[in-house]
């Protein structure tokens, strides 16, 4: 199976999908600007991923999903020499240290999260190459996709959704004009508290998220609370207060919309 390409033409979801149905072998190596990671498959199940130079070895994999300690990790991978995670697995189940379900947890857990770090992303190439199994001294899983491609489509649709209400990180907050109201008497989350303290019309989104260490769709999902709540409004850079446009696609029928989308891809084709 030829699959090569960008996801700005084709999502991980719809990969993870043809992957499924067609139950490939192989590895999935995604580049982007920023990193490389190889997502390796066995008759369509996920059973390994790593991420770049990110360290996967299994000491760092346990520490990450809470199994053993900082200070515990490194003291495993000075001690540890020249064993392969599937050494050091048996040795520290043996020792009663980990279980197997602790290992076998953790490296699904970490698996996973490096595929969903591509739910979002709109553009990186991409390409399958068959038959490519794990390097012989990790520990492969068996996954099913089922459940992460219908997770991927939700939180896809969730992205959708916020890119509209939020169109750019450019833009800034400011408190609404709430008369008599006060923060103090507000419930919200540890996320929202972290981003209320950065509102202010000087601070664009990308900056408020930067300084609270939120990635794109976090930043947006928490300034979309906030504006649901009535508690900050959205500013341009002017300063002016920015109105939502309604979607031409929201005025219409379903079976308009669908007409009206496959005529922009038309005179998209026929260009």
């Amino acid at each position: 199976m030829a699959l090569r390409g960008n996801l700005r033409d084709i999502t991980i979801v719809q990969i993870l999908n043809i992957i499924n149905l067609a139950k490939k072998t192989g590895a999935l190596v995604i580049k982007t600007s920023n990193d490389q990671s190889q997502i390796i498959f066995r008759e369509g199940k996920l059973i390994f991923a790593k991420m770049g130079a990110e360290d996967n070895g299994l000491p760092a994999i346990l520490q990450r999903g809470k199994k053993i300690s900082h200070n515990q990790a490194r003291l495993l991978k000075e001690k540890a020499g020249n064993m392969t995670d599937k050494q050091l697995g048996l040795l520290l189940i043996n020792a009663g240290y980990v279980s197997q379900k602790d290992v076998l947890e953790c490296l699904q857990d970490y698996y996973l999260s490096v595929v969903r770090r591509y739910f979002n992303w709109v553009e990186g190439e991409f390409a399958f190459e068959q038959n490519v199994l794990p390097p012989p001294d990790k520990i492969p899983v068996k996954i099913d996709l089922e459940n992460l491609i219908m997770e991927g489509s939700r939180r896809m649709k969730e992205w959708e959704h916020l890119q509209e209400e939020i169109p750019s990180l450019e833009m800034a907050v400011r408190f609404a004009d709430r008369p008599g109201s006060n923060l103090r008497n507000l419930t919200l989350s540890l996320e929202e508290w972290r981003v209320v303290k950065y509102v202010n019309p000087k601070n664009t989104l990308r900056q408020i998220a930067r300084a609270t260490n939120l990635n794109d769709l976090e930043i947006r999902k928490v300034i979309y609370s906030l504006l649901e709540a009535g508690i900050i409004e959205l500013i341009r850079p002017d300063g002016t207060r920015f109105e939502k446009i309604p979607s031409i696609l929201s005025t219409k029928s379903k079976e308009e919309q669908r007409s009206l989308v496959t005529r922009l891809i038309d005179r998209i084709r026929s260009i």
